[in-house]
Formats: structure tokens, C-alpha cells, sequence
């Protein structure tokens, strides 16, 4: 760095500019990729959660519940696809 070979204040501030620069931009670099794992996880969430509604409709299509028998979840259903 320049402050070890010239001693001076500009070369101490000149030195710590570069340091910033330098910390700043891994911040920038790095930020991307947490973003992009938290995107992907988020993702594998909903892909999961729609697979898990569109098995319950299924089955409430499928399934003939008793005449006299009331099944809430095949009522429910069609409001969590809203």
C-alpha cells in the first residue's frame, strides 16, 4: 500500500479508499448469491406447497364421500386456490 512506502496523510487516506473500495465491492459480489439462494429456496417452498393443493384436489375429485357424510376438506379446497 502507498501509506508504507510514503508516509504522508494523503497516502494514509488514499490507502484506506482502497481498502473501502475493495470491501464494498465483496459486499456487492456477494450479495447476488445470498439473494439468489434465498430465491431458490423460497422456490422449492412454493413448488412443494402446490404440490401438496393440487394432490388434496385430486383427491376430492376422486374421492365419493358418503351421501349423508360432509367432507370439509373437498368444501375447503377450492377457497386455497384463490
Amino acid at each position: 500500500m502507498a501509506a508504507t512506502v510514503f508516509n504522508s496523510p494523503i497516502a494514509v487516506r488514499a490507502s484506506l479508499q482502497v481498502v473501502r473500495t475493495f470491501v464494498r465491492l465483496r459486499e456487492i459480489l456477494a450479495t447476488p448469491k445470498e439473494l439468489a439462494s434465498k430465491l431458490s429456496e423460497l422456490e422449492r417452498k412454493l413448488e412443494g406447497h402446490d404440490q401438496a393443493k393440487r394432490r388434496r384436489r385430486e383427491r376430492c375429485l376422486i374421492a365419493r364421500p358418503d351421501p349423508g357424510r360432509i367432507n370439509l376438506n373437498c368444501i375447503m379446497t377450492p377457497l386455497l386456490f384463490i
